[in-house]
């Protein structure tokens, strides 16, 4: 299987894409609306995607301005995050405005980035987290933003695409126990994903 990554030749040169950005985010956010699940009271999944990882290296460099030299860098935090063929990436962020509020809650979240799962019929895929820094403070503070990924076996796969039966999203963490099923259009949308 080929490696899906961004390649520096498919980023648009700054000065194009200030004219295309309009249209490119509205695109983007049809995209997205078929990728996101919220769980809970706090957390929505974001699926990644080759796309979604392209758009957000793009406006990354046209608000920072950074060019050339700023690409490297983008490149590496965002190529990651594109599933490989035989899984799901999540950004999943836990969204809680009022910030006296957000520290108590990320507070008791210790370890969620090791409690989510995928449920696909009787097949329970656990999350992987990414492992470019620590999620879970020494003190058992959460991050607000977690990045996991879902590996899927071929039966796995097969199933989910199948469409029977509830795919299920959820958490089993002590303090955050909840779960969504996903919708046939996310799930629709996910499939294709895997290739």
């Amino acid at each position: 299987m080929t490696l899906r990554k961004i390649e520096p030749s498919a980023i648009i040169p700054i000065t194009e894409y200030g004219p295309l950005r309009a249209e490119r985010r509205r695109r983007m956010s049809e995209i997205k609306k078929d990728r996101r699940l919220e769980v809970g009271p706090f957390a929505t999944f974001y699926f990644e995607s080759y796309d979604t990882m392209l758009h957000q290296v793009h406006e990354m460099l046209f608000i920072e301005k950074g060019g050339a030299e700023q690409l490297p860098d983008e490149l590496a935090a965002y190529n990651p995050l594109i599933p490989q063929g035989s899984e799901l990436v999540a950004t999943v962020m836990f969204e809680i405005d009022d910030p006296v509020r957000r520290a108590r809650v990320l507070g008791m979240l210790g370890g969620i980035e090791h409690k989510a799962f995928l449920r696909v019929g009787a097949d329970t895929i656990r999350a992987v987290a990414e492992e470019d820094q620590e999620r879970t403070r020494d003190d058992g503070k959460a991050s607000s933003v977690q990045f996991m990924r879902f590996p899927f076996t071929a039966t796995q796969v097969e199933a989910f695409r199948g469409g029977a039966g509830d795919v299920i999203v959820g958490f089993d963490h002590p303090n955050y126990g909840h779960m969504a099923v996903m919708p046939p259009a996310v799930r629709q949308a996910l499939s294709r994903d895997f290739a």
